[in-house]
């Protein structure tokens, strides 16, 4: 039977070669792979860069960009590379007065010494909002994974969601759940002015603080504690806030748009709230309604004062259904949209 099997892939493929590129494929991965303080800890940005302008950051290790790669090494039950990586995450957890709280975009051991990258060195010189989010994602997979329940548990872990959580739920002018997203800080292509509340960083908040309530609630198990219970309420009202918020004002269908155009604009007073966000009639594209036809609707990209941005983005949009920000019907509806 085997042999027959064998044969049949010969007759599919006779000239492939797909062994040898996966073998060759794995041996880049592992030479990506580099050690902090003598052990494997994440993988580089590129395994070669330019020699003659050793500025560029290639050679660091970038938090966001190892979330793959450490769900890959789950995936292989190479947990001691994850749980090193989350640790010097961690260790590297911004305490100072202006960035507390906030994770390393990337770092690097240079010297034996471990530098960090906390915006100084990044694209616009500002810091990531989207990589400190993922901390908590991967840490509850890794958690999940590898059933380190001592890990989770741990102070360290527990001190670091703390600060965390002080720094994304801190009070603003604004009123609302989302988290306010400066120009530039984070990963998009910069021309396309996002900026504000972006679906992606969003939809990643509600699976950061959705991380962190599993993380908190692994730990209110093993100890009693009324601050951590009230902590515990708190972030989930505000995921169940932040969810309600953005399939109100960023789910949009066929009918939602018709709705759109014939409410009120430039309404004052404190029982006006039918637009809530002023949206002009005249901003919405034409092309909107026919490509949402009467089954499809999407999150738009971003939803600001006078004109939301009603661009179509696959990330926010998939990782909204991983996430389980749309429910089984508006999945079913995304992705009647992407096919139409």
């Amino acid at each position: 039977m085997a042999e027959r099997f064998s044969q049949q892939r010969q007759r599919v493929r006779p000239n492939s070669n797909e062994e040898a590129v996966i073998k060759r494929a794995q041996e880049h991965f592992e030479r990506s792979l580099i050690k902090i303080d003598g052990q494997l800890a994440g993988s580089v940005a590129a395994l070669e860069h330019p020699a003659s302008n050793d500025a560029l950051n290639y050679g660091e290790i970038f938090l966001r960009d190892n979330v793959p790669v450490m769900i890959y090494l789950l995936t292989q039950k190479r947990y001691d590379i994850v749980k090193k990586f989350l640790t010097v995450c961690l260790d590297l957890q911004s305490t100072s007065y202006q960035t507390r709280g906030v994770f390393p975009t990337s770092f690097v051991e240079e010297n034996n010494e471990l530098i960090a990258d906390y915006g100084q060195r990044s694209i616009g010189r500002i810091t990531s909002a989207d990589a400190s989010l993922w901390w908590p994602v991967l840490c509850w997979l890794y958690v999940r994974k590898s059933k380190d329940t001592t890990f989770g548990i741990s102070q360290k872990v527990q001190r670091g969601i703390q600060l965390l959580l002080d720094l994304v739920l801190h009070p603003t002018f604004e009123g609302t759940p989302v988290l306010f997203v400066p120009d530039c800080s984070f990963m998009i292509d910069r021309p396309m002015d996002v900026w504000g509340a972006p679906l992606e960083v969003e939809v990643l908040l509600y699976a950061s603080l959705s991380s962190c309530i599993e993380l908190m609630d692994l730990s209110s198990k093993h100890q009693v504690s009324r601050l951590l219970d009230q902590r515990l309420v708190l972030t989930r009202q505000w995921v169940h806030d932040l969810r309600q918020f953005l399939l109100k004002h960023y789910w949009v269908t066929s009918k939602t748009m018709q709705v759109l155009r014939r409410r009120p604009t430039e309404q004052y007073g404190e029982d006006q709230h039918q637009n809530e966000f002023n949206v002009q009639p005249q901003i919405v594209p034409p092309w909107l309604q026919d490509w949402l036809e009467n089954r499809g609707g999407y999150l738009i990209g971003n939803i600001r004062t006078g004109r939301p941005d009603f661009r179509f983005y696959s990330l926010g949009n998939s990782l909204a259904c991983m996430f389980g920000v749309l429910t089984a019907p508006q999945q079913r509806a995304l992705f009647s949209l992407s096919t139409s």
